[in-house]
């Protein structure tokens, strides 16, 4: 019963996270075009350099413990809300703020095919990681297998986005993945340990690129 139980759960999160959810998270970049752009990212290694440095010090990594704290408080409405009012005000920028709410909005949306009655939102209106969170916690999905398929899904989205943008190629691309499997794992475990009070950035870079994409002359993506 318990095995059956975790495959479940394991299929639960490979469908709620894959590209094919119906969230749109494909149209946006976080910012990664127009690092692109700029020439910041021009290859591979320059891509791994950034999405491991957005994992250890940057949105990434707040994201997780976002995501993190949704988990816990599934069955607690205000510290839901208090959890996606704090990711609002972490957004550093119109496009960030946008990306991550309007991700939430669609995600809650799409993963009323799987109600849970101890889970509301009011409005059904939430932050994209605490979004995830709480679905995923409501579900007893597990909470750091939640964070590696969220986080790992949040580095597939940036390959298909430098795939895109003709900086790499999809075999460079799977590659990459393939060598962040233990930066990713090791992310989660810690995001899955800590709290709230770790939360924090330094990635000013991207943080910059992310407030210039809004008037990038021409662009592919939302953000």
């Amino acid at each position: 019963m318990a095995e059956h139980a975790d495959t479940q759960a394991l299929l639960r999160l490979v469908t709620w996270l894959s590209p094919a959810f119906p969230v749109g998270s494909f149209s946006y970049s976080g910012g990664l075009e127009q690092a692109i752009h700029d020439r910041l990212v021009t290859g591979a290694d320059d891509l791994r350099f950034w999405c491991e440095t957005l994992l250890d010090h940057g949105t990434t990594w707040n994201d997780a413990l976002l995501l993190a704290e949704g988990y816990r408080a599934c069955d607690d409405a205000a510290r839901l809300i208090a959890a996606s009012e704090l990711a609002e005000a972490l957004a550093g920028s119109r496009e960030r703020h946008m990306e991550t709410m309007l991700l939430g909005e669609a995600f809650l949306a799409a993963v009323g095919h799987w109600p849970h009655a101890s889970l509301e939102f009011p409005g059904a209106r939430a932050a994209y990681p605490v979004a995830v969170g709480a679905v995923a916690g409501a579900h007893r999905a597990g909470l750091e297998a939640a964070l590696a398929a969220f986080l790992n899904a949040t580095i597939s989205n940036a390959v298909s986005v430098a795939i895109r943008c003709g900086v790499t190629g999809q075999r460079d691309g799977v590659g990459m993945l393939a060598r962040m499997e233990k930066t990713i794992g090791a992310v989660a475990t810690r995001a899955a340990r800590a709290s709230l009070d770790d939360l924090g950035a330094a990635t000013i870079i991207a943080d910059i690129a992310s407030l210039r994409h809004e008037i990038l002359h021409s662009r592919l993506f939302r953000t």
